[in-house]
């Protein structure tokens, strides 16, 4: 037993004799019916000692406390500890050994860069550590042997550059791991093998290029997984093998030049996916193909990206949430980009760089959240729709860019006549056509059914008139055959012209045609021919 420890114990039988054991320090409050005392930024550079010995639950948090002395051996019913934001810069070894039903250790934020096997001794019944915002540097084997009913462990924010194989080792309980934010260069595979009841991992903001095969072999219960701003330029087509379990996943701000499609698509039970801030310059066609749980996914901040192909999300009809923010360069939404999504409820396209929208493009109706703020709109009459689609909704306003005199005014409640549509607006022209066509296939209607009723008459009709024709065609053919050239000649001018002669003039044309008929038939006499009865002509 050190002198301090001695010290402390005098201090603290002569307070008892004083009666004043349950002496609470200024900046405290103590609550002796529930057994808590919170000393938030009270300015203390020790643990007080004087408090009620009872005690469950204490709060040093935001103080100028250095060490963590024997006084925690007065308060052995511990359950809860939270020193964060002091300036411990060491743990010693069995510090809280005395806290045999302690739960809970929080020491975020302080200076500690050393911890060994014999810190966290003693304390069976530990289920939550936060270490995070500390000096850590490396976790060597066996670390945290003796926590293990630990469920959750915070590491973030340190300098962690070395997991040794065994640092995890008898962590069978664990099921939240933070390694986030620090400077790691590759996943400690080996020292995350063990860990067989992990349902969360963050392991982000660290420093690798690639995730390799198998990057996570034995964690099969996982469902959570983090990998946020990790250097990422490459991950290996098995690198999520036998992550069965897995239902979200985090790989927003890499450096991925593609959806990294077929390694995604060993994941079935995938509902959450975030692939923001990456390289990406198109979704295309199938790029989520696969992942036919999914149920949300957010492409954010996106700079290089600016289309969105047909049949982007075509495997993905249990989809529900689509946020699309923050993507500078995107303008275009391909036709069909957005088909066969028949769940989809929540739609964000806010801040990107849109002039229009198409009324195909979504079941706009059926959405129970639409944001599309901050988009460069052109409002003109092809936008009259969706200022009624916006106008019983509760979303955020959708300011006109384009033209000029519209600019800074909400899309929401613009008038036909200020869009330029008064007289053409869409939905009118679609109704006239509407109109225009029924008239024309009534009128089509009519005259079929008029027609099949009357067929036989136009029929018998018809056929009465080529008769006629035909019979008269030929009586004229007989008809011409009686007279010479000559002689049709003159009757089809008197035909056409049946202008009145002169007597004269026709009594001299009668008898020269006399003359001319006399003439044939004795020439016709001389050759043997029999001449034609006038009777005949």
């Amino acid at each position: 037993m050190t002198l301090t420890t001695v010290f402390l114990l005098v201090a603290f039988a002569a307070s008892v004799a004083a009666g004043d054991a349950a002496f609470c320090p200024n900046g405290c409050v103590c609550d002796d019916e529930n057994l808590v005392v919170s000393c938030i930024s009270a300015k203390l550079d020790v643990v007080p000692i004087a408090l009620n010995p009872s005690i469950q639950r204490i709060v040093l948090r935001d103080n100028q406390i250095k060490i963590v002395d024997a006084a925690f051996q007065f308060y052995g019913d511990l359950r809860y500890v939270d020193l964060s934001f002091n300036h411990l810069f060491t743990i010693p070894d069995r510090g809280f050994e005395a806290q045999k039903q302690l739960v809970e250790l929080h020491l975020r934020h302080n200076k500690i860069s050393a911890l060994t096997e014999k810190t966290f001794h003693g304390m069976h019944s530990l289920m939550v550590l936060n270490l995070r915002n500390n000096y850590l540097g490396a976790l060597t084997n066996g670390l945290f042997a003796s926590l293990d009913k630990l469920e959750e462990l915070d590491l973030g924010q340190n300098r962690i550059s070395s997991v040794e194989p065994g640092a995890f080792q008898k962590l069978g309980s664990l099921r939240v791991l933070y390694l986030d934010d620090n400077q790691l260069q590759s996943i400690p595979s080996a020292a995350l093998a063990p860990l067989n009841a992990l349902a969360e991992l963050h392991i982000g903001l660290n420093d690798f290029s690639s995730l390799p095969d198998d990057a996570f072999k034995g964690l099969e219960r996982l469902a959570v997984l983090d990998v946020t701003a990790a250097g990422l330029d490459n991950v290996s087509e098995g690198a999520f093998r036998g992550l069965n379990a897995l239902k979200s996943l985090k790989l927003n701000a890499n450096k991925l030049r593609e959806v990294p499609t077929r390694q995604l698509s060993i994941l079935p039970r995938l509902e959450e996916l975030t692939l923001g801030q990456n390289f990406f310059t198109s979704l295309k066609g199938g790029a989520f193909k696969g992942l036919t749980n999914l149920k949300k996914l957010e492409v954010s901040g996106a700079t290089l990206l600016t289309t969105v192909k047909r049949g982007a999300f075509s495997d993905n009809g249990n989809l529900e949430i689509l946020v699309l923010n923050n993507n500078k360069r995107l303008t275009t939404l391909e036709d069909g980009a957005l088909a066969g999504l028949p769940n989809l409820r929540h739609l964000m396209l806010r801040d990107n760089n849109f002039i229009s929208f198409s009324e195909s493009l979504v079941a706009w109706s059926e959405l129970r959240r639409l944001d599309l703020s901050e988009n460069p709109i052109l409002c003109d009459c092809n936008m009259m729709w969706l200022s009624d689609v916006l106008a019983p909704r509760n979303s955020s306003p959708v300011i006109c860019s384009e033209p000029r005199e519209l600019q800074g005014k909400s899309l929401r409640g613009l008038r036909p006549d200020e869009l330029g549509c008064a007289f053409s607006y869409p939905r009118k022209q679609a109704l006239l056509a509407m109109l225009l066509a029924a008239g024309i296939a009534f009128i089509a209607g009519a005259s079929f059914i008029l027609y099949y009723r009357c067929k036989r008459r136009v029929r018998d009709a018809f056929k009465d008139y080529e008769w006629k024709n035909r019979a008269m065609s030929r009586k004229e053919h007989e008809y011409q055959k009686t007279f010479s050239e000559d002689e049709y000649i003159v009757r089809s001018a008197h035909a056409h012209h049946q202008q009145p002669l002169n007597l004269h003039h026709q009594q001299a044309q009668l008898a020269a045609h006399q003359q001319h008929l006399q003439q044939q038939q004795q020439q016709q006499i001389a050759s043997g021919i029999k001449p034609i009865p006038v009777t005949e002509l």
